[in-house]
């Protein structure tokens, strides 16, 4: 009976300040991120003229390496972080994640060569990817399963506004001379602050508390049942030695790579490309990549809570399919097919809402996929690995662009990899209402 008043009233009156608070640690761990993320996209290029000024004819191979490299580092810091999340807690490696972070983007702007601003970017990707997995699992954990979707949707929107603060502050600080890349970077200690509050704000999940404990008892006996033996056994292991939790294991990392290729080999060119485009009509080329930068990135919060409330309205496989099919379409469309400036700056927010806002598929479906005591690890694995096949993304895509001389063959090319999204969508379970896997 509960049930079914909560889903008569508006879906937000029976949320009470603590889940709010949790909802807002995690949206603003997601920002801070999305700000360093997209900081390096927008002042790659400049950073590399200045500490690599010998490689200006290859530049877009250099660019894509360095993102590539910090996708790699976030790929073994995700999935690190996500082990470490189901033994110590959400909130804590939340925290640790948070501060090691401000650290590292902080130190690349003293970075004295490209070598040196490739291993802080290294290291700064390990400590970006152990934030999500972790405030994932916090928000699917504290929220009840009529509105667990619209968090999701609410929380992953952090990384577009992280994205958008971004472009708003490099179209202020790119005129500040060849340096300003530095001044960028310099931004990111700020989330330093955030962590004193999440310290003292944000409770830690009580049903991470509840397995934790069961965890410590059934470790502390000799004879288990094969049940109570996956609380004990190394949690990377349970996930994909389990045969369901292996078979969701594996549909999920291809959707996964399949987003995560797609977006850093094909979107993260976008601003480049339509300041491309701009210079060559006689524009500023550095002022209208930060503007379709904003652009798209306003698409892309849109999708991305468009896409929590949908899924639970419609459901998980419909939804996300949409986005696939949709995201190969629109592709070809604004690398392609578009002339016109205006007309491409406006289709920049249709793409990002597809695009950038199908990442809010793996907050509201992962989290479902696993019981507590492997959730975080089983979301963070199949969030972070795909990197490790994704960080050729921008190495491939940076290298038929520099090979073709330009954006559009490149993208369209790339793209195509939505067709894989679309085939696995329908062999995944549809977990619309349902409670969390205890």
């Amino acid at each position: 009976m509960t049930e079914v008043r909560t889903q008569e009233q508006p879906w937000y009156r029976s949320l009470d300040r603590t889940k709010w608070r949790t909802l807002i640690a995690a949206n603003l761990g997601w920002l801070f991120d999305g700000f360093e993320t997209y900081a390096l996209i927008l002042t790659a290029g400049v950073a590399l003229k200045q500490l690599h000024p010998q490689a200006a004819g290859d530049l877009p191979f250099y660019i894509g390496l360095t993102i590539a490299m910090t996708l790699l580092g976030w790929g073994v810091g995700g999935i690190a972080g996500g082990i470490v999340a189901d033994y110590l807690g959400r909130r804590k490696v939340l925290l640790i994640s948070i501060a090691l972070y401000s650290i590292f983007t902080g130190l690349s702007a003293f970075a004295w060569n490209w070598e040196s601003f490739l291993i802080l970017r290294l290291l700064t990707g390990v400590t970006l990817g152990s934030e999500w997995g972790t405030g994932t699992s916090l928000v699917a954990e504290m929220w009840p399963a009529h509105a667990r979707a619209k968090a999701a949707g609410l929380m992953q929107c952090g990384l577009g506004l992280g994205f958008f603060v971004a472009s708003a502050a490099w179209h202020f600080i790119a005129p500040l001379g060849a340096s300003s890349w530095r001044y960028m970077f310099l931004l990111g200690v700020l989330p330093a602050l955030f962590a004193l509050w999440l310290r003292r704000s944000v409770p830690e999940s009580d049903k991470w508390t509840k397995v934790a404990d069961r965890r410590a008892e059934l470790q502390s006996r000799s004879s288990l049942t094969e049940e109570e033996r996956s609380y004990t056994r190394f949690t990377l292991r349970q996930i994909l030695a389990d045969p369901k939790m292996r078979r969701l294991t594996i549909l999920g990392s291809i959707m996964s790579a399949v987003t995560t290729l797609a977006w850093w080999g094909i979107s993260t060119w976008v601003p480049a490309y339509v300041g491309s485009k701009a210079a060559a009509e006689g524009h500023n080329a550095e002022s209208y990549a930060s503007t379709a930068g904003m652009i798209y990135n306003v698409g892309a919060i849109a999708g991305y809570i468009a896409l929590g409330f949908a899924a639970d309205k419609f459901g998980r496989k419909g939804t996300v399919f949409t986005y696939f099919a949709a995201s190969l379409v629109m592709t070809p469309v604004l690398f392609l097919w578009t002339s016109d400036l205006t007309l491409v700056l406006l289709l920049c927010a249709v793409n990002g809402f597809f695009t950038l806002g199908q990442y809010t598929w793996m907050p509201v479906w992962l989290p479902e996929f696993y019981p507590t005591h492997l959730r975080a690890t089983g979301a963070a694995f199949v969030f972070n690995a795909a990197r490790f096949i994704a960080f050729l993304g921008p190495l491939l895509a940076g290298s038929i662009i520099a090979a073709l001389g330009g954006y559009g063959t490149a993208a369209t090319v790339v793209g195509l990899i939505y067709i894989v999204g679309m085939v696995v969508v329908p062999f995944c379970p549809e977990t619309r209402g349902r409670q969390l896997p205890e």
